[in-house]
Protein backbone atom coordinates (compact mmCIF):
# COMPACT_ATOMS: atom_id res chain seq x y z
CA UNK A 1 0.00 0.00 0.00
CA UNK A 2 1.40 3.30 -1.08
CA UNK A 3 1.85 6.23 1.23
CA UNK A 4 -0.78 8.16 -0.69
CA UNK A 5 -3.41 5.49 -0.06
CA UNK A 6 -2.48 5.36 3.62
CA UNK A 7 -2.85 9.13 3.92
CA UNK A 8 -6.28 9.03 2.29
CA UNK A 9 -7.43 6.24 4.58
CA UNK A 10 -6.13 8.05 7.65
CA UNK A 11 -7.77 11.29 6.55
CA UNK A 12 -11.07 9.48 5.98
CA UNK A 13 -10.92 7.93 9.43
CA UNK A 14 -10.14 11.29 11.04
CA UNK A 15 -12.98 13.02 9.18
CA UNK A 16 -15.35 10.21 10.07
CA UNK A 17 -14.42 10.38 13.73
CA UNK A 18 -14.82 14.15 13.66
CA UNK A 19 -18.23 13.89 12.04
CA UNK A 20 -19.31 11.24 14.55
CA UNK A 21 -18.11 13.40 17.44
CA UNK A 22 -19.94 16.45 16.13
CA UNK A 23 -23.11 14.44 15.56
CA UNK A 24 -22.92 12.97 19.05
CA UNK A 25 -22.36 16.40 20.58
CA UNK A 26 -25.30 17.89 18.70
CA UNK A 27 -27.57 14.96 19.57
CA UNK A 28 -26.63 15.11 23.25
CA UNK A 29 -27.35 18.81 23.35
CA UNK A 30 -30.75 18.20 21.78
CA UNK A 31 -31.57 15.42 24.22
CA UNK A 32 -30.51 17.44 27.26
CA UNK A 33 -32.46 20.51 26.14
CA UNK A 34 -36.16 19.60 25.92
CA UNK A 35 -38.23 21.12 23.09
CA UNK A 36 -40.08 23.36 25.65
CA UNK A 37 -36.96 24.52 27.47
CA UNK A 38 -38.43 28.05 27.49
CA UNK A 39 -41.50 26.81 29.37
CA UNK A 40 -42.28 25.90 32.96
CA UNK A 41 -44.80 23.99 35.03
CA UNK A 42 -47.85 25.98 36.14
CA UNK A 43 -50.73 24.89 38.41
CA UNK A 44 -54.17 25.57 36.91
CA UNK A 45 -57.69 24.79 38.08
CA UNK A 46 -59.52 21.89 36.42
CA UNK A 47 -62.91 22.76 37.96
CA UNK A 48 -64.54 25.88 39.37
CA UNK A 49 -63.16 26.65 42.84
CA UNK A 50 -65.60 28.77 44.84
CA UNK A 51 -64.74 31.64 47.16
CA UNK A 52 -63.87 30.33 50.64
CA UNK A 53 -63.34 26.73 49.46
CA UNK A 54 -60.28 24.67 50.37
CA UNK A 55 -58.25 23.60 47.33
CA UNK A 56 -58.01 19.83 46.82
CA UNK A 57 -55.56 17.87 44.68
CA UNK A 58 -58.21 16.67 42.20
CA UNK A 59 -59.23 20.27 41.49
CA UNK A 60 -55.89 21.32 39.94
CA UNK A 61 -53.33 20.04 37.47
CA UNK A 62 -49.91 20.93 35.99
CA UNK A 63 -49.49 22.39 32.50
CA UNK A 64 -46.50 23.74 30.59
CA UNK A 65 -46.58 27.41 29.67
CA UNK A 66 -44.07 29.91 28.22
CA UNK A 67 -42.10 31.53 31.00
CA UNK A 68 -42.82 35.07 29.83
CA UNK A 69 -46.60 34.50 30.14
CA UNK A 70 -46.59 33.05 33.66
CA UNK A 71 -47.50 35.41 36.55
CA UNK A 72 -44.85 35.94 39.20
CA UNK A 73 -47.03 34.45 41.96
CA UNK A 74 -47.96 31.28 40.03
CA UNK A 75 -47.22 27.84 41.52
CA UNK A 76 -45.09 25.14 39.89
CA UNK A 77 -46.19 22.20 42.06
CA UNK A 78 -49.60 20.89 43.11
CA UNK A 79 -48.59 20.24 46.72
CA UNK A 80 -47.94 23.98 47.14
CA UNK A 81 -51.64 24.84 46.69
CA UNK A 82 -53.43 21.87 48.23
CA UNK A 83 -55.00 22.79 51.57
CA UNK A 84 -55.06 26.56 50.94
CA UNK A 85 -58.27 28.63 50.92
CA UNK A 86 -59.53 30.41 47.79
CA UNK A 87 -59.98 34.12 48.51
CA UNK A 88 -61.44 34.65 45.01
CA UNK A 89 -63.53 32.40 42.81
CA UNK A 90 -61.53 30.59 40.12
CA UNK A 91 -62.86 29.09 36.91
CA UNK A 92 -61.77 25.99 35.04
CA UNK A 93 -58.44 26.76 33.34
CA UNK A 94 -57.51 29.72 35.55
CA UNK A 95 -53.93 29.95 36.76
CA UNK A 96 -53.80 29.39 40.53
CA UNK A 97 -52.02 32.43 41.93
CA UNK A 98 -50.75 33.32 45.37
CA UNK A 99 -52.87 36.48 45.45
CA UNK A 100 -56.00 34.31 45.23
CA UNK A 101 -55.10 31.93 48.05
CA UNK A 102 -54.69 32.15 51.79
CA UNK A 103 -53.06 29.71 54.18
CA UNK A 104 -55.40 27.66 56.35
CA UNK A 105 -53.99 27.70 59.87
CA UNK A 106 -56.88 25.91 61.53
CA UNK A 107 -60.39 26.81 62.63
CA UNK A 108 -63.04 27.87 60.12
CA UNK A 109 -62.17 28.69 56.55
CA UNK A 110 -63.76 32.13 57.02
CA UNK A 111 -60.92 33.11 59.37
CA UNK A 112 -58.44 32.56 56.53
CA UNK A 113 -60.35 35.00 54.30
CA UNK A 114 -59.82 37.95 56.64
CA UNK A 115 -56.90 40.22 55.83
CA UNK A 116 -54.17 40.13 58.52
CA UNK A 117 -54.86 43.71 59.66
CA UNK A 118 -58.66 43.42 59.74
CA UNK A 119 -61.43 41.79 61.76
CA UNK A 120 -64.80 40.18 61.09
CA UNK A 121 -67.90 41.51 62.85
CA UNK A 122 -71.44 40.12 62.47
CA UNK A 123 -74.45 42.43 62.36
CA UNK A 124 -77.99 41.25 63.04
CA UNK A 125 -80.22 42.24 60.11
CA UNK A 126 -83.77 41.89 58.85
CA UNK A 127 -85.24 42.30 55.38
CA UNK A 128 -84.89 46.10 55.64
CA UNK A 129 -81.45 46.39 57.21
CA UNK A 130 -80.21 43.63 54.91
CA UNK A 131 -81.20 45.58 51.77
CA UNK A 132 -84.13 43.32 50.97
CA UNK A 133 -81.97 40.19 50.98
CA UNK A 134 -79.73 41.38 48.14
CA UNK A 135 -76.58 41.30 50.28
CA UNK A 136 -74.29 38.45 49.20
CA UNK A 137 -70.71 37.50 50.08
CA UNK A 138 -68.30 39.70 48.16
CA UNK A 139 -70.61 42.75 48.08
CA UNK A 140 -69.50 46.05 49.61
CA UNK A 141 -71.69 48.19 51.85
CA UNK A 142 -71.86 51.41 53.85
CA UNK A 143 -73.21 51.46 57.42
CA UNK A 144 -75.61 54.18 58.56
CA UNK A 145 -76.44 54.73 62.24
CA UNK A 146 -79.57 56.40 63.60
CA UNK A 147 -79.96 57.47 67.24
CA UNK A 148 -82.32 59.59 69.34
CA UNK A 149 -81.22 63.09 70.30
CA UNK A 150 -82.29 64.53 73.62
CA UNK A 151 -85.81 64.20 74.99
CA UNK A 152 -87.54 65.81 72.02
CA UNK A 153 -88.14 62.54 70.18
CA UNK A 154 -86.06 63.67 67.22
CA UNK A 155 -83.37 61.45 65.65
CA UNK A 156 -80.25 61.94 63.58
CA UNK A 157 -78.70 59.65 61.00
CA UNK A 158 -75.18 59.59 59.57
CA UNK A 159 -72.84 57.27 57.70
CA UNK A 160 -70.32 55.85 60.17
CA UNK A 161 -68.52 53.31 57.95
CA UNK A 162 -67.95 53.03 54.20
CA UNK A 163 -66.87 50.44 51.63
CA UNK A 164 -66.91 47.36 53.88
CA UNK A 165 -66.65 43.89 52.33
CA UNK A 166 -69.35 41.33 53.11
CA UNK A 167 -67.58 38.11 54.10
CA UNK A 168 -70.63 35.95 54.75
CA UNK A 169 -74.41 36.02 55.09
CA UNK A 170 -75.71 33.79 57.88
CA UNK A 171 -73.52 30.69 57.63
CA UNK A 172 -72.80 31.04 53.89
CA UNK A 173 -69.62 32.46 52.38
CA UNK A 174 -70.23 31.26 48.82
CA UNK A 175 -70.54 33.86 46.06
CA UNK A 176 -72.32 31.65 43.54
CA UNK A 177 -75.80 32.86 44.54
CA UNK A 178 -77.58 35.63 42.67
CA UNK A 179 -81.12 35.53 44.07
CA UNK A 180 -82.07 37.66 47.11
CA UNK A 181 -82.23 35.74 50.39
CA UNK A 182 -83.54 37.21 53.63
CA UNK A 183 -80.98 36.40 56.33
CA UNK A 184 -80.57 37.03 60.04
CA UNK A 185 -76.94 38.16 60.18
CA UNK A 186 -74.25 39.61 57.93
CA UNK A 187 -70.52 39.32 58.62
CA UNK A 188 -68.46 42.36 57.60
CA UNK A 189 -64.69 42.85 57.30
CA UNK A 190 -63.22 45.99 58.86
CA UNK A 191 -60.28 47.41 60.79
CA UNK A 192 -60.25 47.28 64.63
CA UNK A 193 -61.06 51.02 64.79
CA UNK A 194 -64.02 50.53 62.44
CA UNK A 195 -65.18 47.59 64.57
CA UNK A 196 -65.31 49.87 67.62
CA UNK A 197 -67.42 52.40 65.70
CA UNK A 198 -69.80 49.67 64.58
CA UNK A 199 -70.28 48.27 68.08
CA UNK A 200 -70.89 51.79 69.42
CA UNK A 201 -73.43 52.41 66.65
CA UNK A 202 -75.27 49.19 67.51
CA UNK A 203 -75.40 50.24 71.17
CA UNK A 204 -76.54 53.83 70.54
CA UNK A 205 -79.35 53.10 68.12
CA UNK A 206 -80.31 51.36 64.89
CA UNK A 207 -78.11 50.41 61.94
CA UNK A 208 -78.92 50.37 58.24
CA UNK A 209 -76.75 48.87 55.49
CA UNK A 210 -76.46 50.54 52.08
CA UNK A 211 -75.36 48.40 49.13
CA UNK A 212 -72.56 49.89 46.97
CA UNK A 213 -71.79 49.49 43.30
CA UNK A 214 -68.78 47.10 43.06
CA UNK A 215 -66.96 49.62 40.85
CA UNK A 216 -67.46 52.47 43.33
CA UNK A 217 -64.54 52.53 45.77
CA UNK A 218 -64.59 56.27 46.44
CA UNK A 219 -65.52 57.39 49.92
CA UNK A 220 -67.93 60.27 50.32
CA UNK A 221 -66.85 63.49 52.05
CA UNK A 222 -67.70 63.74 55.72
CA UNK A 223 -71.12 65.26 56.21
CA UNK A 224 -72.99 66.54 59.22
CA UNK A 225 -75.59 64.24 60.78
CA UNK A 226 -79.02 64.58 59.22
CA UNK A 227 -81.70 65.38 61.80
CA UNK A 228 -84.89 63.44 61.37
CA UNK A 229 -87.52 65.68 63.01
CA UNK A 230 -90.93 64.39 63.96
CA UNK A 231 -94.01 65.70 62.18
CA UNK A 232 -95.04 68.94 63.84
CA UNK A 233 -98.39 68.57 65.66
CA UNK A 234 -101.37 70.48 64.38
CA UNK A 235 -101.70 73.65 66.47
CA UNK A 236 -104.77 73.71 68.68
CA UNK A 237 -107.83 75.57 67.58
CA UNK A 238 -108.39 78.71 69.58
CA UNK A 239 -111.87 80.00 69.97
CA UNK A 240 -112.45 83.64 70.62
CA UNK A 241 -115.97 84.46 71.53
CA UNK A 242 -117.01 87.99 70.81
CA UNK A 243 -120.05 89.62 72.23
CA UNK A 244 -121.67 92.86 71.28
CA UNK A 245 -122.41 95.02 74.20
CA UNK A 246 -122.27 92.09 76.60
CA UNK A 247 -125.27 90.48 74.94
CA UNK A 248 -125.62 87.30 72.92
CA UNK A 249 -122.78 85.68 71.03
CA UNK A 250 -122.53 87.12 67.54
CA UNK A 251 -119.69 84.96 66.18
CA UNK A 252 -116.60 82.84 66.76
CA UNK A 253 -113.09 83.46 65.46
CA UNK A 254 -111.17 80.22 64.76
CA UNK A 255 -107.36 80.48 64.77
CA UNK A 256 -105.49 77.44 63.38
CA UNK A 257 -101.75 78.20 63.19
CA UNK A 258 -101.55 81.38 61.15
CA UNK A 259 -105.00 80.95 59.64
CA UNK A 260 -107.76 83.07 61.09
CA UNK A 261 -111.36 82.29 60.21
CA UNK A 262 -114.53 84.06 61.30
CA UNK A 263 -117.59 81.89 61.90
CA UNK A 264 -120.98 83.48 62.49
CA UNK A 265 -123.07 81.61 64.96
CA UNK A 266 -126.28 83.50 64.66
Amino acid sequence: MSSRTFILIALSVILGLGAAWMANTWLSARLNASPDDNQQNVVVATVEIAFGQMVEAQQVTLVRMPKDTVPDDAFDAIDKVVGKIATFSMLNGDIVRGARLAAHLGGSTLASLIEPTKRAISVRVDDVVGVGGFLLPGNRVDVLATKQTGNTGNAESRTILEDLRVLAVDQTASTDKTQPVVVRAVTLEMTPDEAELLVKGMTDGKLQLALRNPLDNNKLPVTKPVELAQVAPVPPVKQIVQRKGGSDVSGITLIRGIEVKRVNTL
